[in-house]
């Protein structure tokens, strides 16, 4: 769906080395995502040099490259509506990460997993160009970045990786470190570093702090009761958009038949109209 082929990526922008080439995999597939891991490129090159002659080439073409795909998506509301399209994203990103924490939980350890903890990382990147992350997005980025990494090793040593949300004190992943992608996502020659941890001195105890959603296989919470308005409730305007966000994600959510995000995501918009708080 992209236009024709950018120039060379400069050295300058080689930390969204590995976003553009998501996006570029996504093309056919999910051109609403691709389109957004473009802009993510676009608006990061921007900040990181704008002035020397090749970032603003290749800059160039990526513009040429957005405009070319806004033109074919038309009116798809998940390009028109920010809303819709960060809803999009994020689901996208929710569905790569729960397929690869199933797997985990199961004690499937593989590439494919691998790379889908790696790649909802970066899609956790991307909808920073919708505004700042929530504190959920931020875990689960520091979360699936770290266990690309530490399964990646395991693997690549030889040894068999610890299955779900371990410990994980001192480690930190939550950087702009890209060395695991290196070997994770095909078309690369480097080699990643060697891990600092190794799986018998990771602790054992769970990783608090940080909420990991349930593996597919898990079944679904029961719904939780919804408090009853005992007066009536004054709602402002912020309070009916986010109502509208939580009903907007909702429907990307079921559009990947993802039951669970639909009904949470809808008992958040009940919960905000009925009682005004969340």
């Amino acid at each position: 769906m992209a236009a024709a082929a950018l120039p060379p990526l400069p050295p300058q922008f080689k930390s969204m080395q590995h976003h553009l080439r998501t996006g570029q995999e996504l093309d056919k597939r999910e051109p609403v995502v691709a389109y957004y891991c473009r802009l993510y490129v676009m608006q990061t090159g921007m900040k990181l040099d704008s002035k020397t002659p090749e970032c603003r080439k290749f800059l160039s073409k990526l513009m040429d490259q957005l405009e070319t795909m806004k033109k074919q998506l038309g009116d798809n509301e998940a390009i028109t509506q920010e809303i819709v399209g960060c809803a999009h994203v994020e689901n996208y990103a929710l569905k790569m990460f729960l397929y690869a924490d199933n797997e985990d939980r199961a004690g499937r350890f593989h590439k494919n997993m691998i790379k889908s903890f790696y790649t909802a990382s970066l899609l956790i990147d991307v909808l920073t160009v919708f505004g700042e992350l929530t504190d959920e997005n931020v875990q689960h980025r520091k979360y699936s970045r770290w266990k690309a990494a530490y399964i990646h090793n395991c693997l690549r040593n030889g040894e068999t990786p610890q299955p779900g949300p371990i410990g994980m004190e001192g480690e930190d992943y939550d950087d702009d470190d890209r060395e695991v992608g290196l070997s994770i996502l095909p078309g690369q020659v480097s080699q990643p570093s060697t891990s600092t941890a190794e799986p018998s001195d990771m602790p054992t105890s769970n990783y608090t702090g940080i909420h990991i959603p349930p593996g597919a296989h898990a079944p679904a919470n029961t719904p939780a009761e919804v408090p009853h308005s005992t007066g009536e409730v004054r709602l402002t305007p912020e309070d009916f958009a986010r109502a509208q966000k939580y009903c907007k994600y909702a429907g990307s959510a079921l559009q990947y038949e993802d039951v669970s995000t639909a009904v949470q995501n809808l008992q958040k918009a009940l919960k905000l109209l009925t009682t005004g708080r969340e």
